[in-house]
């Protein structure tokens, strides 16, 4: 077994996370109105919607390179703390993986613990502060465990986007620390994280496509 993520695969990536995101677009403000300003969904919606314009461009380019480009799109689009971190978390990426043409299985695992760091670093954030950390960080750990362990690639995608989803699911019992959350009586307790919904969107999308990848 194996695959290999092209910069078109990518590009592939980006519309079918954006059609979920849009989709969800509804449910994902009701979740932020409850904790926050109400405009996560608006904004990363605007940022994918951006890439998508951009796909065809996106998919010719080295992997390494249609990393970059997606970080400063973002940057420049998506409003609030949202752009600044999924920007840094892009450009991170594309260092980890400069120069390459295309993903295999550790280097999509090196990109995601690119972007981890990247968030945590700028967001002075951490698992458990109630963001889109804690979708984040289990998936990468569960992606380096499944690489250690040796499991099948079929098996890591489908523990990676398990953990992500779990991830999203455990910040109803967390209590903010960063965000709009942290002013609310409760901090937000009782209730999902937006930004984590959104991250463990991207993260099952992706596992997804790198799924329809793999040789048998």
């Amino acid at each position: 077994m194996g695959f290999e993520l092209t910069g078109k695969d990518y590009a592939d990536y980006i519309k079918k996370a954006y059609e979920l995101i849009h989709e969800n677009g509804d449910y994902v403000t009701e979740l932020d109105l409850a904790t926050g300003d109400g405009d996560h969904w608006s904004n990363i919606n605007m940022g994918f919607e951006k890439l998508v314009e951009k796909s065809e461009e996106l998919g010719q380019l080295p992997i390494s390179e249609e990393f970059k480009e997606i970080g400063k799109t973002m940057m420049a689009v998506i409003g609030g703390s949202s752009g600044v971190l999924y920007g840094s978390a892009y450009l991170a990426a594309a260092k980890a993986v400069k120069g390459r043409e295309a993903l295999d299985c550790q280097g999509v695992c090196d990109s995601l613990e690119a972007m981890l760091e990247a968030i945590m670093s700028r967001g002075q954030a951490k698992e458990g502060f109630k963001t889109m950390i804690d979708s984040l960080a289990p998936a990468v750990m569960a992606y380096k465990k499944g690489i250690s362990d040796g499991i099948s690639e079929l098996e890591i995608c489908e523990i990676v986007e398990r953990a992500a989803v779990d991830g999203a699911e455990n910040t109803k019992n967390m209590e903010a620390v960063k965000g709009r959350a942290t002013y609310q009586a409760n901090k937000g307790l009782g209730h999902l994280d937006p930004g984590a919904v959104t991250m463990s969107y991207q993260i099952g999308t992706l596992m997804n496509c790198i799924k329809e990848k793999i040789n048998f």
